[in-house]
């Protein structure tokens, strides 16, 4: 084993064992670094219905299907504009996801029955090892939601998974290893079907980091797509969650160093910047459950980009399960 290649903490040989077992039909959860997802061959039908069975996810809601190279966009979609691929080549491998008008390979199952599909390159060096292996296999894609029951919160560790989901797995399906996730939040998705791009889910490639490329629109009528973490409620633990409000005793707080915690109140964690609350935001949620706290007040960063996606994700979650 001395002579192993390492992935972070994680070797090679087990990247590629579970590459195999992709191919083999079993499901992978694996790390990116939004967060952990839930990994099935992408043209298995068989293999794609047990992550809705995992998850109890409604099986018209669209899985995106990643992969390792900006060439698999000509195997799952069509009609590709150029902006489009002007946005992988800056942005890929990264947190962000694009919708195209499908190609004959992206099925109903795997599409929740659209006529588009989501696709995304993930940066996390185990994810993109895993993604090359299954590859080398003859795979062509692997659809990946995040490796958590249906509407609750998103895991960022493979404890996370374990906790979720691991006695719903088989003894043949896969957890990879690969420390906690870096951005901590779900992927920017952007509708690339029509001139201009329309963004779905806000995430870490921003609306400026868009514009870059091809200018925003917005009110577009595409937007009545189902796409991952559209639902009005999402991302919930089970304590109820409050926004931007002045916590009491017996609630937990978790806000940004610069807030101070009130007297008699359990501060979760008090990151220092908007990246490091966004990394530590699912954390934080799980943290409070595993307290036993029953209300966890939320002060979303303001001055930031990056916080019209934590501020998604945190408004959602306050709607709870």
């Amino acid at each position: 084993m001395s002579n192993s290649q390492f992935f972070s903490n994680c070797p090679a040989e087990s990247i590629l064992e579970a590459a195999a077992a992709l191919k083999a039909g079993c499901l992978v959860a694996f790390p990116t670094e939004t967060v952990y997802g839930l990994g099935a061959d992408a043209s298995n039908e068989i293999a794609v219905k047990r992550i809705y069975e995992v998850k109890g996810r409604p099986t018209n809601h669209p899985l995106i299907i990643h992969v390792s190279s900006i060439n698999a966009l000509d195997i799952w979609a069509k009609e590709i504009p150029d902006y489009a691929i002007e946005l992988a080549h800056v942005y890929w491998p990264g947190p962000m996801t694009i919708i195209l008008k499908r190609s004959s390979a992206a099925k109903d199952f795997v599409t929740g029955g659209e006529d588009s599909v989501g696709i995304r390159i993930p940066s996390n060096l185990i994810a993109l090892k895993l993604l090359s292996d299954f590859e080398s296999l003859g795979g062509l894609g692997v659809a990946a939601p995040s490796a958590n029951r249906f509407g609750q919160v998103s895991p960022t560790s493979s404890s996370d998974v374990s906790d979720e989901i691991g006695s719903c797995l088989l003894n043949s399906d896969v957890i990879l290893n690969g420390g906690q996730s870096e951005v901590g939040i779900e992927s920017t998705i952007i509708d690339c079907r029509s001139k201009a791009p329309t963004i779905l889910r806000p995430g870490a490639i921003t609306e400026s980091l868009i514009n870059k490329i091809r200018r925003v629109e917005f009110n577009s009528h595409q937007n009545k797509i189902r796409v991952s973490g559209s639902f009005e409620k999402h991302y919930a633990p089970a304590a109820r969650i409050l926004v931007n409000q002045t916590p009491i005793q017996g609630q937990a707080y978790y806000a940004l160093s610069k807030y101070i915690t009130p007297e008699n109140v359990y501060r979760i964690s008090a990151p220092i910047s908007v990246e490091n609350f966004a990394k530590d935001l699912y954390k934080a949620m799980r943290e409070a459950d595993k307290l036993g706290f029953t209300e966890l007040v939320i002060q979303i960063p303001d001055n930031s980009e990056l916080a019209v996606a934590i501020g998604d994700r945190v408004l959602r979650s306050a709607k709870g399960r």
